[in-house]
């Protein structure tokens, strides 16, 4: 049976940014899969008591930005605090995001890209053509990924990856899940490594 780790994220999160580059080179020195799972952020926060980061306390809003910059010092990561392009509606990046795991194709890739044009290159990724170029330079038929993202089967799927992730105690992104057990925050990631490096069963709510 093929070890996996499902992966709720948004596009629209820093945080999943911050983390992706790490939680692939995590799975791989685990001989682990990932299965994308991109999800509505405004779905999930109105089941699970989230905020929008608009109506967050100016304090928590504060320090936002102060963690990010520690972050992104700690990743070594380029990461602009306040990109051109958000708050952004994120559901056309995500549900191609979808639209690619369901066919087999480059999601890491392709989403490592996009979260560089947010958070990076100051770049609309709820605009379609900023997305078609990034579906060109990985020599995807942008015209085709672009609209079978709009089609039934993946909707439903970005659907029901909000469903599961809600019914599997997932309430923000990035969130990581291994045999059941939730890590929230690519300030998990070390302990996501240390779970799999000593094979243990997973924590549960007693």
């Amino acid at each position: 049976m093929q070890r996996v780790i499902d992966y709720y994220y948004t596009h629209a999160s820093p945080w999943a940014y911050l983390g992706h580059a790490a939680l692939l080179a995590l799975v791989e020195r685990h001989g682990y899969a990932v299965r994308f799972r991109p999800v509505s952020l405004t779905t999930v926060f109105a089941e699970t008591g989230g905020l929008p980061l608009a109506k967050r306390h100016p304090v928590r809003q504060a320090y936002r930005f102060i963690e990010l910059q520690r972050w992104r010092e700690q990743r070594n990561l380029p990461l602009t605090l306040k990109p051109a392009y958000f708050p952004v509606k994120p559901d056309l990046a995500d549900r191609v995001a979808v639209a690619l795991a369901l066919e087999g194709g480059p999601v890491a890739a392709y989403s490592d890209a996009v979260f560089r044009a947010l958070w990076t290159e100051d770049q609309d990724i709820a605009a379609a053509p900023v997305l078609a170029a990034i579906l060109k330079r990985l020599d995807l038929d942008a015209e085709a990924v672009l609209a079978q993202a709009g089609e039934k089967p993946v909707v439903e799927r970005y659907m029901e990856n909000q469903s599961d992730a809600i019914a599997g105690g997932v309430f923000g992104s990035p969130s990581y899940v291994l045999n059941g057990e939730v890590f929230w925050g690519q300030d998990r990631l070390e302990l996501l490594d240390a779970a799999l490096a000593s094979g243990r069963g997973p924590f549960t709510v007693p």
